[in-house]
């Protein structure tokens, strides 16, 4: 039969346990301790009678109140909508040009049109909207397919060699790895692009090299760049005069482009935003172009 221990500053029975030196007391949980617990356990169960708790298959609990999350929501989103009605409404039957005029309007579609970017367009192209590698700049007057309003909302409906049947198609051949053009050959364009957009590496090229570059230019990019490289929107082909690189300028990046390509990719976004949404989107950008 063990000893009974009690320590002698707290007159407790101790468990018998030590650790050095430190010796583990019986003491009595707290009355306030089983208070708590009595509590929780009421609430749990007056909470299980209350609300929809139990899951039953295919269905659950309701609960004595019928509360219904699903048709909370669904509430707040019909009044959501009932307020943004009266605007939406203006916005899907006036054109692009009479909502351009209509102050108010476009202070709604400056405020939406951001929540709208951010949520779906920041990021690829950025917060700022403007782009990063690979993203094109939005705020710029350099557009791949036309910068109008009606351009841009055309865009943002089919993508770019998206899945849409109706998607804008643009792709840069691989000069290189196709072998359509030979690796001397492609230094000598990207001599001649660069000089197109920088005077001073204009300045730097040898005459002969630019020359060549220029006649391979006209030969093999001047069909879709134009023959003053300023590009094409009916054919999504950038400008090379400007400076505004998608990809980059260097010559590294250049001779990564002539050598494997290029095909950028846009989702087409018909099926993903209402169409004021996407009207929203087309003025918030061109608005932002017009004022970067």
């Amino acid at each position: 039969m063990g000893v009974i221990e009690r320590d002698p500053h707290t007159g407790q029975i101790t468990t018998g346990h030590e650790w050095n030196g430190i010796k583990e007391l019986n003491s009595p949980v707290p009355k306030v301790i089983y208070l708590f617990l009595a509590v929780t356990v009421l609430f749990a169960v007056t909470w299980w009678v209350l609300m929809p708790t139990w899951p039953l298959g295919t269905t659950y609990t309701r609960g004595l109140l019928g509360v219904d999350q699903r048709e909370i929501v669904t509430e707040k989103v019909k009044a959501a909508a009932a307020g943004r009605d009266p605007w939406t409404r203006q916005i899907a039957a006036k054109d692009f040009k009479d909502i351009l005029a209509d102050a108010s309007l476009m202070r709604t579609v400056r405020a939406t049109g951001h929540t709208l970017f951010g949520d779906n367009c920041a990021a690829c192209h950025g917060l700022n909207a403007r782009g990063s590698k690979g993203f094109p700049n939005l705020t710029s007057d350099s557009w791949l397919w036309g910068g109008s309003p009606e351009a841009i909302y055309e865009t943002i409906r089919v993508g770019i060699n998206s899945a849409h049947p109706e998607t804008r198609t643009a792709q840069m051949p691989a000069f290189g790895r196709d072998q359509m053009l030979p690796r001397a050959d492609i230094d000598k364009v990207i001599t001649y692009v660069q000089s197109l957009s920088d005077s001073a590496a204009q300045l730097a090229a040898a005459p002969d090299v630019l020359a060549a570059g220029k006649e391979l230019f006209a030969a093999n990019c001047a069909s879709c760049h134009g023959e003053d490289g300023k590009g094409n929107q009916e054919l999504g082909a950038p400008d090379l005069t400007d400076r505004l690189w998608i990809y980059g300028g260097d010559r590294q990046t250049l001779l990564d482009t002539l050598w494997a390509g290029r095909q950028g990719h846009m989702p087409t976004w018909e099926t993903r935003l209402s169409e004021v949404d996407r009207k929203i989107l087309a003025l918030y950008l061109f608005d932002k172009r017009a004022k970067p």
